[in-house]
C-alpha cells in the first residue's frame, strides 16, 4: 500500500495543489481530521481555516487558508472544493486589516438585516485570516 495520497486543492480562481503527499490536515466543521492514504471514503464540510500539507512524514507542512467548503476522500484521493483559497504566506495583513476597517464602517451604515449579516460574516472571515497568518 501506498504511503502518499493524491491531494488537490481547487478554488472558483485556481487549482492550487494538485500533487501526492504523506498527511493532511483539513479543517472541518465538526473539527479538524487528518487524511492519509488509506482513509476511509467520506464527503465533509468544512469550515474556515487551514489546510496543512506534509510532503514527508517529519516536514514543514504547507499552510493554506481556506474560507470553507467540501473535501471528498478516499483511500487513495483527497480533493477540496474551496470557496476561497490563498498561501498563508501570501496574506498581505496590511492589505487585510484595512479590509476589516471599510467592512466595519459599512456595518456601521448599513441597514438591512440582510446587509449586517453579510458584512458580519465578512469581517469575520478576514480576521480568520489575520489569526492563520498569525497577525
Amino acid at each position: 500500500m501506498s504511503t502518499q495520497i493524491n491531494f488537490e486543492l481547487v478554488s472558483p480562481e485556481a487549482k492550487l495543489v494538485s500533487e501526492p503527499i504523506h498527511m493532511a490536515v483539513i479543517p472541518g466543521e465538526e473539527g479538524q481530521f487528518g487524511v492519509m492514504a488509506g482513509h476511509a471514503s467520506l464527503v465533509a464540510s468544512l469550515r474556515a481555516g487551514i489546510v496543512e500539507l506534509y510532503k514527508e512524514e517529519n516536514g514543514d507542512p504547507k499552510r493554506i487558508f481556506i474560507a470553507g467548503g467540501f473535501a471528498d476522500v478516499t483511500s487513495g484521493n483527497c480533493s477540496v472544493l474551496a470557496e476561497e483559497a490563498v498561501n498563508v504566506n501570501d496574506i498581505d495583513t496590511d492589505v487585510v486589516q484595512q479590509s476589516i476597517k471599510t467592512l466595519k464602517h459599512d456595518l456601521e451604515l448599513a441597514e438591512e438585516p440582510a446587509d449586517k449579516i453579510r458584512l458580519k460574516r465578512q469581517i469575520a472571515l478576514a480576521e480568520a485570516k489575520l489569526e492563520a497568518k498569525g497577525a
